[in-house]
């Protein structure tokens, strides 16, 4: 069985035992994280959710916290004043391990939702 799930604004196949680099989640290594947001279940009979199959989920472990390949970004202005820019970047990721999909059940399992460490609902309910 396979599921095809949204996080970060990306999408990715999976299948219990994969292990995937997404964008940073709130979460610490060792803990057990949920995706709810399960466009698509396959395998058997293919699942494909309006926009979202309800009721499914798929369930990771964290791994590690770590960083991206670095990209640098180099700017040249040649003419009246040469001058030169070099920016670097590191993106912060998330390892996880894919555990179980479910296709059903997956609202009342009790599991952490996955959430990413800079989205606005996770800041405005540490203000409160």
């Amino acid at each position: 069985m396979y599921a095809v799930l949204k996080t970060g604004g990306k999408q990715y196949r999976v299948q219990p035992g994969d292990v995937l680099r997404v964008e940073k989640l709130a979460a610490e290594a060792g803990e057990t994280v949920q995706f709810n947001d399960v466009l698509m279940l396959g395998g058997d009979a293919t699942t494909i959710g309006a926009p979202l199959v309800a009721g499914a989920a798929v369930q990771a472990e964290v791994v590690d916290q770590v960083k991206g390949e670095k990209v640098i970004h180099f700017v040249k202005r040649r003419r009246k004043h040469s001058s030169q820019r070099t920016k670097g970047h590191r993106q912060h990721l998330t390892m996880i391990r894919i555990t179980e999909i479910l296709a059903t059940g997956g609202d009342a399992t009790g599991v952490k939702a996955a959430i990413g460490s800079g989205s606005a609902p996770v800041a405005a309910a540490t203000q409160e």
